[in-house]
């Protein structure tokens, strides 16, 4: 038996060649041929990048030339930051388990069933390892390093495939998941947020999208304290010191996140928690979950916010959208025509 029948692909040679919309897909010695071109395969993810959008440390790996000059929808600085950062902060915690029901709650979890799910942003696979069971396959995929984090998380899930892919670039057929997940990853991106969302509903007839918020169900205080945050987050992105954040980090998880957590929780017997901001989303959360957050908020260059009514707008794209009432704000649910029962084709 030679060494690719036991490569952990060979026996999803038939899912590749559906993901791929396309018969020509073989493994071979260099990785993953898909007609005439062949991906590498490292660690068990198949790398969908170009080479100019290779990482440094992958780069390294694959013995590939140093980078090009960057090109306008493509952020280097922010894939390295969030390489960075899962690699930091590489373990899945049991809080994340009450995050993912907060983030699912306008998906029932059966009707995953049966179902290819994609998690398009996948950071740590954090979200992935609480839908084992519950679908057919998962397709995880990411820009940065962080999909060796995931790939190590999920290890042994024979469900799962991991791609390191520029989701504005997926050579995937149309429709080739079920049911695409992206959590808190398009506000990132150089280009429009909402423009990518529309630009997914090639991918899957049903999208759950969290974007961050322009607080725009908050008193006036909460904008001023996201001016000054953002005016902090300008000066600290620039910094690429892995010792220099790890400071700030911990300077904000103790510093400023977990006051106002105090702060809230002796409002909050008065039932004015709310008034406090950073209260809600992080009271009883762990020190090492906010410093996560804190690295996440402060060392990111590109940083979009939207409002719900920005969002509803994207019902020129989608034939149901239900934005959930309750947080992470705002996240929302994205359906087709045919998701959302209906037998007209969309414009």
């Amino acid at each position: 038996m030679g060494p690719l029948a036991t490569h952990p692909y060979a026996r999803r040679l038939d899912t590749l060649k559906d993901l791929f919309g396309r018969p020509d897909v073989e493994l071979v010695e260099a990785g993953l041929k898909v007609g005439e071109r062949v991906y590498p395969v490292l660690d068990g993810v198949v790398i969908l990048l170009d080479q100019d959008q290779y990482p440094d440390s992958l780069r390294r790996r694959l013995g590939a030339a140093p980078n090009a000059v960057a090109a306008g929808d493509y952020a280097p600085d922010v894939q390295a930051t969030f390489g960075a950062e899962w690699r930091e902060f590489s373990e899945i915690l049991p809080e994340h388990e009450r995050e993912f029901a907060e983030y699912f709650d306008l998906v029932p979890l059966e009707s995953l069933r049966g179902e290819r799910v994609c998690d398009l942003g996948c950071g740590s696979g954090r979200w992935s390892h609480f839908l084992r069971g519950r679908c057919r396959e998962r397709i995880l995929v990411d820009f940065s390093d962080a999909i060796f984090v995931a790939r190590r998380n999920l290890a042994g899930d024979e469900d799962a495939l991991f791609f390191m892919a520029d989701l504005t670039r997926l050579p995937f057929r149309d429709g080739f998941a079920d049911f695409l997940f992206c959590l808190g990853v398009l506000h990132h991106l150089p280009t429009p947020a909402l423009q990518a969302v529309r630009a997914l509903a090639r991918c899957a007839p049903r999208l759950l999208v969290y974007l961050y918020y322009a607080l725009d169900n908050r008193p006036p205080h909460y904008r001023l304290l996201l001016n000054v945050a953002t005016a902090v987050r300008r000066l600290t992105a620039r910094i690429r010191g892995e010792r220099a954040r790890e400071a700030i980090a911990w300077a904000g998880a103790v510093g400023v996140y977990r006051p106002l957590v105090a702060i809230g929780s002796v409002l909050e017997r008065g039932g004015h928690g709310s008034a406090v901001p950073l209260f809600e989303t992080y009271r009883g959360k762990s020190l090492r979950r906010i410093r996560q957050d804190v690295y996440d908020r402060f060392f990111t260059r590109i940083e979009q916010r939207v409002t719900k009514s920005e969002i509803e707008a994207l019902a020129d794209t989608f034939a149901e959208l239900r934005v959930s009432p309750g947080p992470p704000y705002w996240h929302f649910l994205c359906e087709s025509s045919a998701a959302a029962g209906t037998p007209e084709a969309l414009p």
